[in-house]
């Protein structure tokens, strides 16, 4: 799947596509035609650069009912014949979610939708997973024929079929199948079910692959040969370093990092590092100057996972290094810093913007820094993140951040963020938006009122209920 492309921050398309609370605001108040057509484009075209981390489904269902928008550019989507060409998930899994909300707030054409493309579909597991949550029992059994249909009748379509059984998110579908009193249906299901569990525990009583021995040098046999076939074994090889080495193995393990071939050298970095064994720093520093990219690699990995104090304090020389160990001592100093390091963490915050713009991955960790360490002259920073990420987990972060560092957020993003796509970002705004705003009173007793919204969410919009509140 290609990296979408995601447009400008101030228009309504690129509002949406972040999942911001303001692109709803402006849809509601844009023509009802432009507003569905950005909406549909953003369904129908993922927006997101990870789809397993960020919310998008719930805040597109909502505004499809704000809007009582049709299905109908949904359902071409999902009949279209690319639909069994292109079988990545990815393509429909953001419109099927969809449809699941929008069937949980009582729109028939979605449920109805929802069935009819788990029965021909070609991502009919992702459609089943929904109804599965949503649908009545007599709506899945009459599921049942068209899905097993999937399965011939012989050995290799009865292993698939188990397999898919195992694999299924929700087992509600088929447990009510295996119910079924017909032999094509619940006699198929039960062998299904039964043949899944048996595969399940033979995994986990035959582990396959290759294992160490019990020696620190069968230990770094492992992780090369793990290097040679492409397997990156480093942290299980430190753990079992830990589980074999003792206190005269400690020569061999510092030759190693020092020297060693790359898998034993980084499986060595690693485990001094977890060891908080002080001579590691050295070895770090050596490594990232002179090593290969891999033990590299692994050497910032190894002094990220480093918690005591010896690293904070190299973290401090590190940080203005214009390479990896640099931007991962800024981020250690974000973490685990004290106040002093505020102007480090701040540096290095401005400076990761301007050189790799408001996406970039170590804005992660540095704008959780800015906010824990409250560094209120970050806010121009962090309200630039928010603006233009097109990451809605990094907005969530920069909206915490902002909430210790910016005195104009309650009456500023908190309000917008009350309608933002990720359910953390929600509850941020509820326990700070400002309740004089008319529209935060009114959107404060429509999320506690939601079945939808997250448990979370409607705590913390009832801790600001009361009966001071204005009346809708």
């Amino acid at each position: 799947m290609f990296d979408p492309v995601i447009a400008p921050s101030g228009t309504l398309l690129g509002l949406l596509q972040r999942g911001r609370g303001d692109g709803t605001l402006h849809a509601l108040a844009a023509p009802r035609a432009e507003a569905l057509a950005a909406l549909n484009h953003c369904v129908l075209n993922d927006p997101r650069h990870d789809w397993q981390v960020e919310n998008r489904s719930l805040y597109y269902a909502r505004l499809y009912l704000d809007l009582h928008g049709s299905l109908e550019e949904i359902e071409r989507h999902l009949c279209d014949t690319d639909d069994h060409l292109d079988t990545d998930e990815a393509r429909t899994g953001l419109a099927l979610a969809v449809l699941g909300h929008l069937a949980s707030y009582g729109r028939g054409d979605a449920l109805s939708l929802l069935r009819r493309y788990a029965a021909n579909g070609a991502n009919w597991a992702w459609a089943l997973d929904e109804l599965a949550l949503r649908d009545n029992d007599s709506g899945l059994r009459a599921l049942a024929p068209a899905v097993l249909a999937r399965f011939p009748a012989t050995p290799e379509g009865e292993a698939e079929l188990a397999v898919a059984v195992r694999d299924a998110f929700e087992p509600r579908p088929w447990r009510l199948w295996a119910e079924d009193r017909r032999e094509a249906i619940g006699a198929r299901v039960r062998a299904a079910q039964e043949a899944g569990s048996f595969d399940r525990w033979q995994r986990q009583m035959r582990p396959s692959g290759p294992r160490p021995g019990w020696s620190v040098q069968a230990v770094f046999d492992w992780a090369d040969q793990g290097l040679e076939r492409g397997s990156a074994l480093h942290v299980p090889a430190a753990r079992c370093l830990s589980a074999v080495a003792g206190p005269e193995d400690r020569p061999a393990i510092v030759e190693a990092a020092r020297a060693g071939s790359d898998g034993a050298r980084c499986a060595a970095l690693h485990y001094l590092a977890e060891s908080r064994d002080t001579v590691v720093l050295d070895l770090i520093e050596a490594a990232v100057s002179g090593g290969s990219h891999t033990v590299a690699e692994a050497a910032v990995s190894a002094f990220e996972r480093m918690c005591g104090d010896e690293a904070v304090d190299r973290a401090r020389g590190w940080v203005h290094r214009p390479d990896a160990l640099g931007a991962s001592a800024a981020g250690v100093l974000a973490c685990r810093g004290t106040l002093g390091d505020a102007p480090l963490v701040l540096g290095a915050l401005r400076e990761t913007v301007r050189a790799d713009g408001p996406d970039a991955t170590l804005l992660w960790t540095l704008v959780d820094g800015a906010g824990r360490l409250g560094i209120a002259c970050a806010a121009p920073v962090l309200r630039h993140v928010y603006r233009e990420t097109a990451s809605s987990q990094l907005r969530g972060r920069a909206a915490r951040a902002l909430a210790a560092t910016d005195p104009s957020f309650p009456t500023g993003f908190a309000v917008e963020c009350l309608w933002d796509c990720e359910e953390t970002t929600r509850e941020v705004a509820a326990l700070h938006a400002e309740t004089g705003d008319v529209r935060v009173a009114e959107r404060l007793r429509r999320l506690a009122a939601d079945p939808a919204e997250e448990a979370e969410v409607q705590t913390a919009v009832r801790s600001r209920i009361g009966p001071d509140m204005p009346a809708v």
